[in-house]
């Protein structure tokens, strides 16, 4: 009987709310077979002067209450950009090293303005290599001055997808549009930005390896494509336009590449040849050099299957 008699009682309350208009809200931790939540009902209103019946707003209007503390719910959600302790010195530091990697976008974009006008490539190549530079000091900054952050990161990934996914391909395309075809050009320079947009985001999500680096970086690959621009050298134009695409494909490959530092460790006798070569002919040693770089990769990636 009490079953029967409280099952009674939700029918008429169900059938009475429906014809008031009303709509029943289930409150998510009520327990099954109780009364359900009701919104109170929106009565009409008639306006005195027309007669008319004025239908009430029936937006719904969600009040998110403030959190402990009475703190402002805007204060609550804001992030700091600046980890750790702020004081004046730290913030200083901050703006410092941010400011580099400001400075390797705006030279960036200017590099793609330069390209545009088609007045010097080669002046553009420079506003690449700048980059590279500002690129690697940035980072450098922060982990000796301790202002490393989640946010300078994010920052300079997107600087250096401008800079090097977007104005590396740009300049490339102002110098050899001149004497190679645009339908080789065109889809060799997309192919760079696609391949560095894969590559940061690939790197923003993946573990950090202190040796090696996984596919050539971004960074390498827009100086190579400077220097090339700058250096010029004598080579047939679908080589230029193949190594362009070999490159872009490297950004995204699986081979392990040694890091800068580690090449600086290498015997002196193994940095001293490319030096002499640069005096006895540049062009010739900057070609050497950068195809051992990308063959290295895959010999490394040899090694380590046959010693697994």
């Amino acid at each position: 009987m009490r079953r029967s008699g409280s099952l009674a009682r939700q029918v008429l309350v169900r059938s009475v709310g429906r014809r008031q208009g009303e709509t029943a809200l289930v409150h998510p931790d009520a327990p099954r077979g109780r009364f359900p939540l009701r919104r109170p009902r929106l009565s009409t209103k008639v306006d005195p002067v027309t007669s008319d019946v004025v239908e009430p707003d029936t937006a719904d209007t969600i009040e998110i209450p403030a959190p402990a503390g009475g703190a402002p719910v805007a204060a609550a959600m804001a992030i700091p950009l600046l980890p750790g302790e702020r004081t004046t010195g730290r913030r200083i530091r901050f703006a410092l090293v941010n400011g580099c990697t400001i400075m390797s976008l705006l030279l960036g974009v200017s590099a793609i303005f330069i390209a545009m006008q088609g007045d010097d490539v080669r002046l553009a190549a420079l506003c690449l290599i700048a980059c590279v530079v500002f690129d690697g000091l940035d980072g450098a900054l922060a982990r000796k001055l301790g202002v490393a952050s989640p946010f300078g990161a994010q920052m300079d990934s997107l600087a250096d997808m401008c800079s090097f996914g977007v104005a590396a391909p740009v300049v490339v395309y102002a110098g050899l549009s001149g004497s190679a075809s645009p339908a080789l050009v065109v889809p060799a320079c997309a192919l760079v930005a696609i391949c560095a947009a894969i590559r940061l985001a690939r790197f923003n999500v993946s573990p950090k390896d202190g040796r090696f680096f996984c596919g050539v970086p971004t960074t390498l690959v827009a100086a190579v494509l400077a220097l090339a621009m700058v250096i010029s050298p004598e080579v047939p134009v679908a080589a230029q336009v193949g190594a362009v695409v070999l490159l872009a494909l490297a950004m995204v490959s699986s081979f392990p590449y040694v890091k800068i530092g580690r090449v600086l460790r290498l015997p002196a006798w193994l940095l001293v040849v490319p030096v002499v070569g640069v005096f006895i002919d540049y062009q010739t040693t900057f070609v050497l050099v950068v195809v051992a770089y990308l063959a290295s990769g895959p010999l490394l990636w040899l090694k380590e299957r046959r010693t697994a």
